[in-house]
């Protein structure tokens, strides 16, 4: 599918593993990877029956006014994470809810606290999440679930000026929604109180460990109430977040419904180039294709993916890019424009790899090779997603 058009300068893409890289010495990309780990065809799985929840969103015990506005957002039935939690946290148990990005899980703690709230306005919550994306994601989805109910929140994060912020928490809402580092500076700014907060959730944990929040969200929750309803959602259960899962929980149930890993039906392959110049063909000429519809590029820094960005655009392709030295407001206005089919291409750094829910992404291209193998499956899982195809191509010299 990928085969090259100036064979005197480039090897086929063809081939099996090991025939491709027997002729050369291994070598390894960053954090010890062999290059042949990113060579890996899907699999043809076989056909499910749909998922047959046992409830509707009516048997949850929800207020009717959140059943409604349920209902103008498009939600029809329980997705299988929603069916199986939404009840345990209705019950006011402590929750490790295992599941990818793209299955509804926002939903699962977002509906039972507007719930919450609507019978007690003294509840609050705070919500903890890796990056700002995916808080204002989650506030976007919070103001459909309780359009009209009086419920407010504050968005804490990073790349925006404090002034907003301030005034947002000034106002006593009920949901704080945030990255550990802006709420750790507005917990020492004296600007946000914790001890009235009855509700925690940690979503995409298994992140926050990774960027190295730990020690920020331990801070965090110890300025906390003992007495709360703690809820937690990761896609992996590694020794450390398991750790973190058992010093912040009481008693939690676990719901799982990660069926298989999100690459399964990722076809995975490598594209040798020789030079930069080289390089820079053989994704134009990638880019160029009818399958490349909606293509994430990954970049390794913020100054390569913004030069990387400006060399597309002058060659004529509809891209942007996203990266922390953009504001937030630029991040978003990019991420809404992918997100919309306005462009064809998005270039980012590992910022894009966790925690979005960016639909149809056809391709993703590792332009810059990861830091690790476990990034790398990050990056691949932003494509193939709610079991369609997907294709990663990881550039390789």
């Amino acid at each position: 599918m990928y085969s090259n058009t100036r064979t005197s300068r480039r090897p086929s893409l063809g081939g099996t593993r090991s025939s491709r890289f027997s002729r050369k010495r291994p070598v390894s990309g960053p954090g010890g990877v062999n290059p042949s780990r990113y060579i890996n065809k899907s699999v043809d799985l076989p056909m499910e029956l749909p998922y047959e929840p046992t409830n509707t969103f009516g048997d949850f015990g929800l207020n009717s006014q959140i059943i409604d506005r349920v209902s103008r957002h498009g939600y029809t039935t329980p997705t299988p994470i929603q069916d199986q939690a939404i009840p345990v946290v209705m019950a006011g148990s402590d929750v490790i809810g295992l599941a990818d990005t793209g299955t509804g899980k926002t939903a699962v703690f977002l509906l039972p606290l507007i719930h919450k709230m609507l019978a007690d306005r003294s509840q609050k919550a705070l919500i903890i999440v890796p990056t700002r994306e995916l808080a204002v994601q989650i506030d976007e989805e919070l103001k459909a679930f309780a359009y009209g109910l009086s419920i407010y929140s504050a968005v804490c994060i990073g790349g925006n000026g404090y002034g907003h912020q301030d005034r947002s928490l000034q106002r006593r809402p009920q949901f704080i929604i945030g990255t550990p580092g802006r709420l750790k500076d507005h917990l020492e700014r004296r600007t946000l109180r914790l001890d009235d907060i009855q509700n925690l959730v940690i979503d995409e944990a298994d992140r926050l460990v990774d960027m190295g929040f730990i020690k920020d969200i331990r801070i965090l929750v110890g300025k906390l109430p003992t007495n709360r309803q703690s809820l937690f959602f990761s896609a992996t259960m590694a020794p450390e977040v398991r750790d973190m899962v058992h010093s912040f929980l009481n008693s939690p149930q676990t719901i799982s419904v990660k069926k298989r890993e999100t690459s399964v039906n990722v076809d995975q392959d490598v594209i040798q180039y020789t030079d930069n110049f080289h390089k820079m063909t053989l994704l134009h000429e990638l880019l160029n294709k009818d399958e490349c519809k909606k293509v994430l590029i990954f970049g390794r820094t913020k100054h390569g993916v913004e030069k990387l960005n400006e060399a597309l655009r002058e060659r004529g392709f509809r891209s942007i890019s996203i990266h922390g030295n953009k504001t937030q407001a630029q991040r978003q206005r990019s991420l809404n424009e992918f997100k919309d089919n306005q462009a064809q291409v998005m270039v980012a750094t590992d910022v894009a790899a966790r925690g979005l829910d960016i639909p149809n992404v056809t391709h993703v291209i590792n332009y810059d090779l990861p830091q690790s193998f476990g990034d790398y499956i990050h990056r691949i899982g932003r494509t193939g997603r709610a079991d369609q195809k997907g294709w990663a191509l990881t550039f390789v010299n």
